[in-house]
C-alpha cells in the first residue's frame, strides 16, 4: 500500500515526511543546530527511531560535527523517509543521499560478491562472522564494490541472525512448503525461499506490519530486535529461531560526499562510522541474548527447529549461479 508523494522525492509520503521526519528531525536539536551553520549531509536508512541503527547514527553524526569544527552536519532520515533500500541505493548515485546504512545483500545488487555471507547458513555463528569482518576477504570484498561503484563502505554493522515469524509452527524445512513469506527484494532472500518450498513475496520494509495483519502474507523474517521494534509479533503467534542468515549492514559515503572531504576528514569519517558500527552491533548482540524470553513473556510460541535439515536444504544452492567465485566461497567458509 502506498500514498502519495508531498515531495517528488523517492519514498518521502505524506504521512512519513510528517510522522517520521518531523519526529526525527527535532530529535537530534544538535544535528539540527550544526546543520545550520556546516555544509549539510544526508544519512539514509529504513529502521525505526527507537532502534540502535539511528541512535548510533545521530551519535556519529554528532561526533563527526565535533570532529571536523562544524564544518559537515549530517542530518539522519530513519524509518525509509527517503525510500526503501533500493532507492536509497540508487540515491547514492543520483545524489539525493550522501550517506546510507544497507544490507549486504543489497549493495550485492551492484557488486555481487558483496552478498556472498548473506548466503543462507553461509555464516555459522556470530563468531564466523566476526572472523569475516576482520578478514583479508571482506576487506578485497569492499576493495571490489567500491572500485566498481565509485562509493566507500566505511564500516560493517551486526544486524542479527534472521529467524522466521509466522501463525503456525516451522521446525522442518517441510513446514514453510507453500507458504506465502514476506522477503526482501534480495536475490539471497529468493534462494532462502526456494530451499524451503516458500511463497517468496517481496515487500518493502514499510509494509510489511501490514501486509502480515491484513494476511497478504503468512509470514516473514528478521532478526528478533527488528520483530520486536516493527512490532511484527503483534500479528505472528510464532517465533522459529531457524538463524538462516547472519545479517549484516553496511555504512555507504556516496562518491560525491567523499570527494568533498579533505584527507583528514576522511579520516575522521572513517574512524567515527567504524566506532558507530561497533557500538551498534554490540547493542544488537546484547538485545539478541534477551529476546527471544521476551517473546515468551508475550505469550508468542518461541521454537528451536532443525537447523540442521535447513541448513541441508540451503547450502546447495550456495554457488548456483550466485556472482562470486568458487574460491571466495571456500575462503569464507575456512575462517
Amino acid at each position: 500500500m502506498r500514498e502519495e508523494s508531498m515531495t517528488g522525492l523517492p519514498g518521502i509520503t505524506r504521512r512519513g515526511a510528517l510522522a517520521t521526519g518531523g519526529a526525527l528531525l527535532a530529535a537530534p536539536a544538535i544535528g539540527n543546530r550544526a546543520a545550520a551553520q556546516g555544509t549539510r549531509l544526508r544519512w539514509a536508512h529504513v529502521y525505526e527511531v527507537n532502534e540502535p541503527y539511528h541512535q548510533e547514527a545521530l551519535w556519529a553524526a554528532k561526533e563527526i560535527a565535533a570532529r571536523t569544527n562544524g564544518r559537515w552536519a549530517i542530518e539522519v532520515f530513519a524509518a525509509s523517509a527517503l525510500g526503501n533500500e533500493p532507492q536509497i541505493n540508487q540515491g547514492l548515485t543520483l545524489g539525493t543521499v550522501d550517506i546510507i546504512y544497507t544490507g549486504v545483500a543489497f549493495a550485492g545488487a551492484s557488486y555481487k560478491p558483496m552478498a556472498l555471507s548473506h548466503a543462507p547458513y553461509a555464516l555459522r555463528d556470530y563468531a564466523h562472522f566476526q572472523a569475516y569482518k576482520g578478514s583479508d576477504l571482506y576487506r578485497e570484498l569492499v576493495a571490489g564494490y567500491d572500485k566498481q561503484t565509485g562509493h566507500h563502505a566505511l564500516a560493517l554493522t551486526y544486524y542479527g541472525d534472521r529467524h522466521v515469524t509466522a501463525n503456525r509452527s516451522v521446525m522442518q524445512p517441510g513446514d514453510m512448503k507453500g507458504l506465502k513469506l514476506r522477503v526482501p527484494q534480495a536475490p539471497s532472500f529468493l534462494m532462502f525461499a526456494k530451499a524451503v518450498g516458500a511463497n517468496a513475496t517481496p515487500i518493502a520494509f514499510a509494509e510489511v506490519y501490514l501486509a502480515l495483519q491484513s494476511g497478504t502474507v503468512d509470514a516473514q523474517e528478521n532478526p528478533l530486535p527488528t520483530i520486536q521494534a516493527k512490532k511484527f509479533f503483534e500479528v505472528q503467534s510464532h517465533v522459529s529461531l531457524t538463524g538462516h542468515i547472519t545479517d549484516s549492514l553496511l555504512t555507504i559515503v556516496s562518491s560525491g560526499a567523499w570527494r568533498r572531504l579533505s584527507a583528514q576528514e576522511k579520516e575522521v569519517f572513517q574512524a567515527v562510522l567504524a566506532e558507530a558500527a561497533e557500538r551498534c552491533g554490540n547493542a544488537i548482540r546484547a538485545q539478541e541474548q534477551e529476546l527471544a524470553t521476551w517473546f515468551k513473556g508475550q505469550g508468542k510460541t518461541v521454537q528451536a527447529p532443525d537447523r540442521a535439515a535447513f541448513r541441508a536444504a540451503c547450502v546447495p544452492l550456495h554457488n548456483d549461479g550466485t556472482g562470486w567465485t568458487k574460491q571466495q566461497y571456500d575462503r569464507l567458509q575456512a575462517l
